[in-house]
């Protein structure tokens, strides 16, 4: 799953400490995390004036089905504050189903994501947690669809 944040969220703290509170959030909601990627710094993708985005891959384990899991990604979404008003619009937490295993779905939750291999900001931390993983439409590996990517998007990794 994709997760991201370029807005501060009261009580949490900035975007870096959004992130990582809502990946100790899924905790509670029948979700295990396995692991986590670095996080990236990067700029707003249709590019804009908003804030720079805090951005990683987290991946899980769970019993829950694609559906009941991106319902749980949006319940922790609402739990810190976001509220959907427009597309692309700044926010205190975005949290995206990027894949489900190697299950492809046309309707929702679209899987894989539907513009997974378009953006640095979910490659770059993929590509980190999981360099064999390959797209279930395409067959491309991580690797590949990263030296696919369109030019422009600046995605920066944070040292920690």
């Amino acid at each position: 799953m994709g997760v991201g944040s370029n807005l501060s969220v009261p009580g949490v703290g900035g975007s870096r400490d959004v992130v990582a509170a809502a990946v100790r959030a899924l905790a509670g909601e029948g979700v295990t995390v396995v692991a986590v990627s670095p996080w990236y710094r990067s700029a707003p993708v249709p590019m804009s004036d908003q804030p720079w985005y805090v951005n990683g891959v987290v991946r899980v384990e769970t019993d829950l089905d694609a559906p009941a899991l991106l319902a749980v990604l949006h319940r922790v979404e609402t739990a810190f504050g976001r509220v959907r008003r427009q597309v692309n619009e700044a926010r205190g937490l975005d949290l995206d189903l990027l894949a489900y295993h190697d299950h492809v779905r046309a309707e929702a939750p679209v899987l894989p994501h539907p513009r997974l291999h378009q953006r640095a900001f979910v490659l770059l931390p993929l590509r980190d947690l999981a360099p064999g993983w390959r797209h279930p439409v395409t067959g491309m590996d991580v690797a590949s669809l990263v030296a696919g990517l369109p030019p422009g998007q600046v995605t920066e990794r944070i040292d920690d």
